[in-house]
């Protein structure tokens, strides 16, 4: 694991324990036993995650902390995103479960799922994310053991949220290959971030050069490196069936235009 991804793990078992001092999970799971069924992902032939992220580690502040969460997340969902990312790890994305809450919120009447992207440990945090009303969780591989990652994928599928289960390489892709046979339960989406753990900085090409190494018996999901509607064209071309966009949205003046442009893109790459 790299020291970056050690930092957010040790900072999120910290904030699972506080977590846990003050609502234990069979709590939790008495909460979601009594909750409507979660909003369901549903793509088409290119689709889009469009993430609410505050700051970046590697370019700093994108949006101010005032940022009206639902105003942003119902502009993406009208440009027609496919999901929401959002960003609930405060130390260094300044997010929260306040935003999680207030996107679900904000989506309930649109019927688009919000996902809790963090540095989840503990399938404690699964649940967490189902009560703040989420439809799906982000899973890194390379945080978890095989079977951590099994009983977050379990968790997930109990509850009836979607996994976006993340690789950064090839070793990675390895792994997801053995978790994800045909039998796999529930909804888990094949992630491949291009981010370089080392500098923290994106590696766009990575997308293209790992993208025939995922399994294609579920859909493939290109993260970061995708900022223009022409990057959405390359991906989809690759073969990925959603693009997480994050940056890019949080900083272009209208991300409705730049979201539906990115999907128009991808889609028209897909059909030829």
């Amino acid at each position: 694991m790299s020291d970056f991804l050690e930092q957010m793990a040790a900072n999120s078992r910290q904030r699972l324990e506080a977590a846990r001092s003050i609502r234990s999970e069979a709590a939790l799971l008495q909460v979601t036993e009594a909750m409507a069924p979660a909003p369901t992902l549903v793509t088409h032939r290119f689709d889009l995650i469009a993430e609410l992220k505050l700051r970046s580690p590697a370019v700093g502040q994108l949006k101010a902390n005032t940022e009206d969460v639902a105003s942003r997340v119902t502009t993406y969902a009208r440009a027609g995103a496919a999901a929401v990312s959002v960003l609930t790890e405060p130390s260094r994305f300044d997010g929260s479960m306040s935003h999680l809450e207030q996107a679900t919120q904000a989506l309930a009447s649109l019927n688009v799922p919000a996902m809790r992207k963090d540095f989840l440990v503990d399938p404690y945090q699964v649940l967490e994310a189902r009560v703040a009303g989420a439809g799906g969780v982000l899973v890194i591989i390379r945080m978890l053991s095989p079977s951590g990652i099994q009983e977050m994928l379990e968790c997930a599928s109990n509850v009836g949220l979607f996994v976006l289960l993340e690789a950064f390489d090839e070793a990675d892709i390895e792994v997801m290959h053995r978790i994800l046979s045909p039998k796999t339960t529930g909804q888990v989406l094949a992630g491949l971030n291009c981010r370089d753990l080392a500098t923290l900085q994106i590696v766009p090409e990575r997308l293209i050069d790992l993208a025939h190494l995922l399994p294609t018996h579920v859909p493939r999901v290109a993260e970061s490196g995708v900022v223009t509607p022409e990057d959405a064209a390359r991906v989809a071309a690759a073969g990925y069936e959603l693009a997480l966009v994050g940056s890019a949205l949080m900083q272009g003046g209208d991300p409705h235009t730049l979201a539906a442009a990115m999907l128009k893109a991808g889609r028209q790459s897909r059909a030829q």
